[in-house]
């Protein structure tokens, strides 16, 4: 039923988009119809379809990293707090540098490959996943903590039975916006040079000066930041069923 009223919408909003370009007399200049847009999708389908193959590969690669290490950071953090204290501050100066920068030295140090990409996706994943993981885990009840201690329960089996599925729902916020995070990173990481990639169209197209070739463009990366982010609410969905949201 969400597939639905989700496929409704996108009917609805591309309706509305060529009606407006047609009805207001929109120069293609500004906004072109999206039917011209698809066309030139379905003019060359190999370039747009190797794009989102590499984009999306990079991306996921990144997440599944940011997402491993962060949930790794927020246990660590919250088991030792001098750690935390001495380690959290140097991520959140880290998060301070601007992606372009970053990315600019990650392609130095690995080159133009796939590798370089997912660690710039990475970097934008890790840091959200780990502050809310550790968020989720110190706002576990104490008495909670207390009575399942005093029932002979032992640390790792208060963390996995209680306070890890406990974080969930914090963890999975962190998530659905390292969704979007990872494929902005991925993105950048492409603009540095590459061969293929939603990035690379997206710098093709100001280059030549074609505004379809750029909404083209643009549209493949909402499609596939959309799939990601379904991805996530969908396991969100089944792990976290207790809070996800409906």
């Amino acid at each position: 039923m969400a597939a639905l009223r989700l496929l409704g919408g996108v009917i609805l909003v591309g309706l509305v988009w060529e009606g407006a370009v047609v009805g207001f007399g929109i120069r293609p200049h500004l906004l072109p119809r999206l039917s011209e847009i698809l066309a030139a999708i379905a003019f060359t389908p190999g370039a747009y379809w190797a794009g989102l193959q590499r984009t999306a590969a990079e991306t996921l690669i990144g997440f599944a990293a940011g997402t491993a290490v962060g949930i790794m950071n927020g246990l660590v953090f919250f088991r030792a707090p001098l750690l935390r204290d001495m380690l959290l501050p140097v991520f959140i100066v880290s998060q301070t540098i601007p992606v372009i920068a970053f990315g600019a030295l990650v392609v130095m140090w690995f080159g133009n490959t796939l590798f370089a990409k997912a660690v710039i996706a990475f970097y934008l994943t890790f840091f959200p996943v780990t502050v809310n993981t550790l968020l989720g885990l110190n706002s576990v009840d104490p008495r909670q903590v207390a009575l399942l201690r005093s029932f002979g329960a032992s640390p790792r089996q208060i963390l996995f039975r209680l306070q890890l599925p406990m974080a969930l729902p914090q963890i999975f916020v962190a998530l659905r916006l390292g969704a979007s995070l990872s494929l902005v990173g991925a993105i950048v990481g492409e603009w540095f040079g590459d061969n293929t990639g939603i990035g690379v169209l997206l710098l093709q197209a100001m280059y030549n000066e074609s505004v379809v070739a750029l909404w083209a463009a643009i549209l493949c990366a909402a499609l596939l930041g959309t799939g990601f982010y379904a991805l996530v609410a969908w396991a969100e969905r089944h792990i976290v069923f207790w809070g996800a949201e409906q």
